[in-house]
């Protein structure tokens, strides 16, 4: 499929400068949405960083990113960070273009100087020349950060615009999604001061590897490790991990986020390196071949009608929060906290809610793309919603058949699980979610449908 294009338009390029009263970085945004509505270049801060070379160090690893492809050396095409202001912080966010990196600056209260931001979501403007003056700034001289056009930028403005059009892949949109249903399960598995980080991801191997590498706390440092054992957290690629070089010097920390191991089977992990007043954390996918987007774990929220009528409830009860927690939606929509994080998850698909795991909670943000785009274009649920439209699936108590060409996967029910005879289930066992035929059969039971749409599983 061939990925769609986005146009971004700037008033004017980002640009560091130097004035009489010390530098200025201002950061353009383009079209975004705020609690007034779509606004073409939103203004979300203007103030000092308390830590100026760490947030432009922060910044510029958020850029790498956006600019870079883990699974095979080729140029990728980048993506302008998504920045969205929360009143308290400032969240930076961008996606690797193979899918399998996700990366996030929280820029926090005390980073701000305790200026509050506005609140809305949108791109930001990081070229190439801006890079370039952000990776020669030496000391900490006072920097002031402006995110959104100045007065005069607005008063003087003429019509003529900065744009760039870059490509939008489906799997970066669905990776977005993916992301927050991962890191949602994750626990803190480990955490090193910022001497023992430093040295940690220093003595990193920076090539890929031929399969996961796993690290295990031993006393005040982490040990790598070939097998997971009691404690162990995977390392999936750690030459994925090489944008954290930009900020060691600042380093106040590292803690590090994922699952309990399942087995010897490679999982995502989070890495957060602490900064003086933010936060700057990068997300792996099991593999660096292997891209969020397929994960499957938005499957089960996006096959019920259950959980869209509760998306939509929940929707009008965001505001941009910087933390959003389930317990309290449940009581302010008066849903059980189950059907909030389906909704949730739902939500997620449209790019409407992230996840934190060091504030162990949802937030809020709106990604400037269709809302319904991830879930329109993912292979397995629309193959699903076919199969149901076709009348494919036949039911017969915990047992159910699906036709789907010539060939005839019985799926079976056992402890809420769909367990099915296609080759999908035989490689992945639920792992990466359900295959398209235990979707179908998902739907069928609750009465779904369907609609009609092409693609492969």
């Amino acid at each position: 499929m061939t990925p769609s294009v986005q146009a971004l338009a700037y008033a004017r390029r980002s640009a560091l400068e130097s004035t009489d009263s010390g530098r200025v970085l201002g950061l353009e945004t383009a079209g975004g949405l705020t609690p007034w509505g779509a606004e073409a270049r939103p203004r979300f801060f203007s103030g000092f960083l308390a830590a100026p070379q760490a947030a432009a160090r922060g910044l510029l690893a958020v850029a790498d990113v956006a600019a870079a492809r883990y699974d095979r050396r080729t140029a990728a095409g980048s993506l302008d960070p998504v920045v969205t202001g929360s009143g308290d912080r400032l969240r930076f966010e961008s996606f690797s273009g193979c899918g399998g990196v996700y990366a996030r600056l929280d820029v926090l209260d005390e980073g701000l100087g305790g200026t509050e931001t506005g609140h809305g979501t949108t791109n930001v403007d990081v070229n190439d020349p801006l890079r370039e003056a952000l990776s020669r700034m030496t000391g900490d001289d006072p920097l002031h950060l402006r995110v959104g056009p100045d007065e005069l930028a607005v008063t003087t403005l003429d019509g003529s615009v900065v744009e760039k059009r870059v490509p939008l892949p489906d799997r970066w949109l669905r990776g977005f999604a993916e992301a927050q249903v991962v890191t949602a399960r994750f626990d803190l598995r480990a955490e090193l001061t910022g001497a023992e980080a430093v040295r940690f991801l220093r003595t990193l191997p920076r090539g890929q590897g031929r399969g996961p590498l796993w690290v295990v706390p031993s006393g005040r440092a982490l040990r790598p490790t070939p097998r997971p054992g009691p404690g162990a957290v995977c390392l999936p690629g750690p030459a994925r991990l090489a944008a954290l070089e930009r900020v060691l010097r600042h380093a106040t920390g590292l803690r590090v986020y994922g699952p309990v191991p399942d087995g010897t089977l490679a999982t995502a992990s989070a890495w957060e390196v602490g900064l003086p007043g933010m936060r700057l954390t990068m997300t792996l996918s099991p593999d660096p071949a292997r891209g969020f987007s397929g994960e499957g774990g938005v499957l089960e929220a996006l096959a019920t009608e259950e959980a869209a009528g509760d998306a939509e409830l929940l929707a009008l009860l965001l505001a941009w929060e910087p933390r959003v927690e389930p317990a309290e939606l449940a009581e302010r929509s008066g849903l059980p906290v189950p059907r909030v994080r389906a909704a949730l998850t739902r939500l997620g698909t449209a790019g409407r809610v992230g996840y934190d795991p060091a504030d162990a909670a949802w937030f809020h943000r709106e990604l400037p793309y269709a809302a319904d785009r991830a879930e329109r274009h993912n292979p397995r649920l629309v193959n699903a919603r076919r199969l149901v439209a076709e009348g494919a699936v036949e039911l017969a108590g915990d047992l159910a058949t699906v036709a789907s060409g010539e060939r005839r996967h019985r799926v079976r029910e056992s402890d809420g699980v769909l367990a099915c005879t296609c080759q999908w289930w035989a490689d992945h066992r639920g792992r990466r979610g359900p295959c398209k035929h235990a979707l179908a059969v998902r739907m069928a039971r609750r009465g779904a449908t369907g609609a009609g749409g092409a693609g492969t599983a």
